[in-house]
This record gives structure tokens, C-alpha cells and sequence, in this order.
């Protein structure tokens, strides 16, 4: 990297959670009823989920969220500290203090809202063989409110900074406070960038998403996210390039700066769609032993797009580096890099 970015330049909001991660058998999820590749809310069924990982296998703590990950990679890429600042809410206890070393010792400027009374959301990731199944308990993330963003030591952050990122699964927590940071984002006209994160989100969540959608300039989502956003909409499903150009031309709110969709297909190529164009960029194939975990391989996409969008590069820069930084996570447990970070525009 040649030129110092400013601090604080990219915001996130999301639900920070401490994953804790293990490889278990498929019985295990047939246990708790779900699926591979599942990425779910727990339910009140799913609650001894996470002591039975830390008793009964060799479960590993990693600091998690998709926002959050998502920031952590852009940062290891940037190599410069505290250039993206994160929002969420955390409990005040052991997970939290470990939360919160993780994501500064990655480079993260952390502003936690702190609970008391309910403890640090969890999110178990259920490894079978190269896949990998989510299933979160927001606990505290569930409590973030928009009066932490209103404090005005946290209010100057978001008006200083010229990129926002927001999850999907955020809309599950606080849609007031997406709201007002893409109304700010749109008064500022500074990017807003956004993600479709879960199946389950255009399925249950779609009054808050298509609320937000309209100030949305840059959408991301792989293509099951893309698919349930489509049948959610009554659309034809089976094409992602045709939903990838009806995200797009849907309702927005600064119509001279048209929205794009970012869509991903694993080890298909990434499909960057605007008002006219749809552009395919490839995947580099992994073999099969260097796939360690995919948890995070959406996550790191992002992060590795946010760390060249915000030093102002190009779309196509911003995808390779994308691709390059999710390659790189799959070939690690979790949401976790090794090594200095190799890009090469």
C-alpha cells in the first residue's frame, strides 16, 4: 500500500460474535436438526449446541460476525490500523473481553455497545468434511440500539467516514439503525454497501431489506442469497444474471450513482452486474486438500473489496482482490489468514 488511508474512512455495523468453531460428525447436525451449509438463528432447541462443542470437542474461539470478519480482512490487506471502524453490541464478560482483544489485535477500531444483563452473542460453525454449517445465538448482538450511534463521540465517526458496510443479518437486530446510516451515507453521498448474508433473510426479513435496498449502492450475495431474494419477489429464480439485473434497476434513491450487484457461485465466477453489463470474473480452483473451511470465504470476499474500494481503485481491482482474499481464507480454519497478505492489483 503506497498512500496512508484516513482513519476511521470505512464504518461497519453488524453482530459481533465469538465463533466457536469445531469439526464434528453429520449426526451431530442431524442432532439439532439442520443441514450442511445451513446458516440459521438458534432456536431454543439449539442452546446446549455450544456448551456440548467446548465439552465434547476441540473447539477453537475465533473472534466472528460477518461484519467484523469482513472488516478484519480488509484491515490484514491494508496493513495500516483502525482504518474501519465497527458497531455492535456485545455482554460484559469473558467472550466480550475476548471479542474485543481478537478484533484490535487484527487492526479493527472497536465501539461496542455493552449490555449487562445478557451475554456475548455465539455462533457454532459445525465443520463436516469442506463444509460448514452456522448457527447463531445473537444474544447481546440482539440489543444494539441506535442511541450508541447517536452518542456524539460515535455519532462524529459515522459522519466522518466515506464508506458504510452493513450485513443483512443486521436487519434482524436494529433496521432503525441501518436506516439512519444509509440516510446519512445518502445525505453525505458517500457509498453504502450492503449484503444479502442469509437465504433466511430475504425469507422472514424483506419489509426492513427492501426498506434499506433503495439506498443501497453496492449489493453483495452468493447465489442461494440471490435465488431466496428472487422467490421472495415472485421471480423467475433459475437465472442469477436476470436477478443479478432486476437488483439492480430496482428503486434507488441517488439515481445518478446506479446500483451494482456483486453476486458469487463458489468456484464459478463472480458476476459483477450494472445498469448494462454483466462481467464474469474467474475463480482460481482450488484443489481439494488445500480446501481447509469455507466459513468466511463470503466474508473475506468483502473484506478483500473493501480494503481496494476504499484506497478508490477499480471495480474489476476491487473483485480480483475480493477472490484473492477469499482463496486465501479457505485455506485456513474459520475466518482466520496466515502470513503477510500477497495481492498484487
Amino acid at each position: 500500500m503506497t498512500s496512508t488511508l484516513q482513519e476511521g474512512i470505512l464504518v461497519g455495523c453488524g453482530n459481533p460474535l465469538l465463533d466457536i468453531s469445531a469439526v464434528v460428525p453429520l449426526d451431530f447436525l442431524q442432532k439439532y436438526s439442520m443441514n450442511e451449509d445451513d446458516a440459521i438463528l438458534a432456536e431454543d432447541r439449539h442452546m446446549p449446541i455450544y456448551g456440548e462443542l467446548v465439552q465434547g470437542y476441540q473447539a477453537e474461539f475465533l473472534a466472528g460476525g460477518s461484519v467484523q470478519n469482513s472488516l478484519r480482512i480488509a484491515q490484514w490487506i491494508l496493513r495500516q490500523p483502525r482504518v474501519a471502524v465497527f458497531f455492535g453490541c456485545v455482554g460484559e464478560d469473558r467472550y466480550a473481553s475476548i471479542l474485543k482483544e481478537k478484533a484490535q489485535a487484527a487492526g479493527l477500531d472497536v465501539h461496542y455497545q455493552v449490555k449487562t444483563d445478557v451475554p456475548t452473542g455465539t455462533c457454532a460453525v459445525l465443520i463436516t468434511g469442506t463444509h460448514r454449517s452456522l448457527c447463531a445465538n445473537l444474544a447481546a448482538a440482539n440489543n444494539f440500539t441506535i442511541d450508541h450511534l447517536e452518542e456524539p463521540s460515535n455519532k462524529a465517526l459515522v459522519d466522518n467516514a466515506q464508506y458504510y458496510y452493513i450485513s443483512g443479518f443486521f436487519l434482524t437486530v436494529n433496521p432503525p439503525s441501518i436506516m439512519q446510516v444509509a440516510a446519512t451515507a445518502h445525505a453525505k453521498q458517500r457509498p453504502f454497501l450492503m449484503n444479502l448474508s442469509a437465504p433466511f433473510i430475504s425469507q422472514f426479513y424483506m419489509a426492513p431489506l427492501l426498506a434499506a435496498l433503495p439506498y443501497v449502492d453496492i449489493i453483495f450475495g452468493n447465489e442461494a442469497e440471490a435465488q431466496a431474494f428472487a422467490e421472495a419477489q415472485q421471480w423467475p429464480s433459475g437465472d442469477l444474471r436476470e436477478i443479478g439485473k432486476r437488483l439492480v434497476a430496482m428503486e434507488k434513491k441517488n439515481p445518478t450513482r446506479p446500483r451494482i450487484a456483486i453476486l458469487t457461485q463458489g468456484c464459478d465466477p463472480v458476476l459483477l452486474i450494472q445498469q448494462d453489463s454483466v462481467q464474469e470474473f474467474p475463480v482460481t480452483k482450488l484443489a481439494a486438500h488445500e480446501i481447509v473451511d469455507t466459513n468466511g470465504a463470503g466474508d473475506a470476499f468483502v473484506g478483500g473489496f473493501l480494503s481496494q474500494f476504499v484506497q478508490g481503485k477499480s471495480l474489476d481491482v476491487c473483485i480480483r482482490c475480493g477472490n484473492y482474499a477469499a482463496g486465501h481464507i479457505i485455506k485456513n480454519p474459520g475466518c482466520t489468514y496466515s502470513g503477510e497478505p500477497e495481492f498484487v492489483e
